[in-house]
């Protein structure tokens, strides 16, 4: 009974670490794509992505997500110039391509449950006055869910229920999320909601009654101070809740030198300070992020690292250059 506890703990407590049941990023501000499915196809370029997440390194059983991103825009030929300041130009076509489309598929193991899927997404741009546009999304998204049975020591494996069970095998979960993004070259605000069906599983028998996928909430946005010809500075916050679950905001600000370097800083309320540092060479992005949690558990491990790599494809005369740098 104390096995089925502890399995039980991990479910329904361990899956809430960092306070959501899904995968956390410390770099969505160069992959909104993660969070919103309206960025799909928002900058006009086509998007490759790549994000390792390793929490708590040193940790048995910690979270480990991976994730592989692809997302572009459906546009056409004939473009306009629009000046927006001495060093940003923003090319707009004169009959909109409005459609974005994108995917991505993940892999995320957090304690005993292993999740792996994907999503697609299907995006609508607008173009509101002057140079802002705003984008609504749709995405569906489906994953197996499973209860790593290496993980679990049994003293009869053999007729041990909870290594027979559909958990076992593991179970398809499809789910959808939605999202509005209104972006600029100055600035940009999203809002979207993750796990709309709610879907739940089956832990056991009818005495651990269902284990719930909550509705998941996000907020964010962005704005770029032009410090100098060659300097900006970025300040930025993301909010994150779920129905059971209270608010965390991530509150930071990044330095971005000439377009090619940037460094920040993020307090996250879940008590952790994040560091990160990136750099862009012709089209090819790389990111790199550190957690520091202030709490119990930073004394047992080695923090938490990020790596995110991106290339970006299309002829900047073409594109929606200076609306979303990264």
């Amino acid at each position: 009974m104390r096995r089925v506890l502890y399995i039980f703990v991990f479910l329904v407590i361990g899956n809430f670490a960092a306070g959501q049941q899904l995968p956390l990023y410390d770099q969505y501000l160069y992959n909104k794509f993660l969070i919103n499915p309206a960025v799909a196809g928002s900058d006009g370029y086509t998007s490759v992505n790549l994000t390792a997440r390793e929490q708590w390194v040193g940790y048995y059983g910690a979270p480990r997500t991976f994730s592989f991103s692809l997302q572009s825009r459906m546009l056409k030929r004939s473009y306009i110039l629009r000046q927006i300041s001495s060093r940003r130009k923003v090319y707009r076509p004169k009959t909109d391509g409005r459609v974005g489309l994108g995917g991505y598929v993940f892999s995320d193991k957090n304690g005993l449950i292993h999740r792996t899927g994907f999503q697609v997404s299907y995006s609508y741009h607008l173009w509101l006055r002057k140079a802002t546009q705003l984008s609504m999304g749709l995405a569906f998204t489906g994953y197996h869910f499973k209860i790593d049975e290496k993980e679990i020591d049994f003293e009869d494996n053999d007729n041990e229920p909870w290594l027979n069970n559909d958990l076992r095998r593991g179970i398809f979960v499809p789910d959808a999320s939605c999202g509005v993004y209104l972006l600029n070259a100055r600035y940009n605000v999203g809002i979207s909601a993750d796990q709309l069906f709610e879907a739940t599983a089956k832990i056991g028998d009818f005495a651990y009654k269902n284990y719930r996928l909550e509705r998941h909430y996000y907020v964010f946005g962005d704005y770029t101070f032009e410090l100098n010809p060659k300097m900006d500075l970025q300040p930025s916050v993301l909010f994150m809740m779920s129905e059971q679950i209270k608010p965390q905001a991530d509150i930071g600000v990044t330095y971005i030198f000439n377009q090619a370097f940037w460094a920040g800083i993020t307090y996250r309320t879940s008590k952790a300070i994040i560091a990160n540092l990136g750099v862009k060479y012709q089209n090819l992005f790389i990111g790199y992020a550190f957690d520091f949690t202030m709490s119990e558990i930073q004394s047992v491990t080695y923090g938490t690292h990020e790596i995110t790599c991106a290339l970006k494809f299309g002829d900047n005369a073409r594109r929606y250059r200076g609306l979303d740098r990264y």
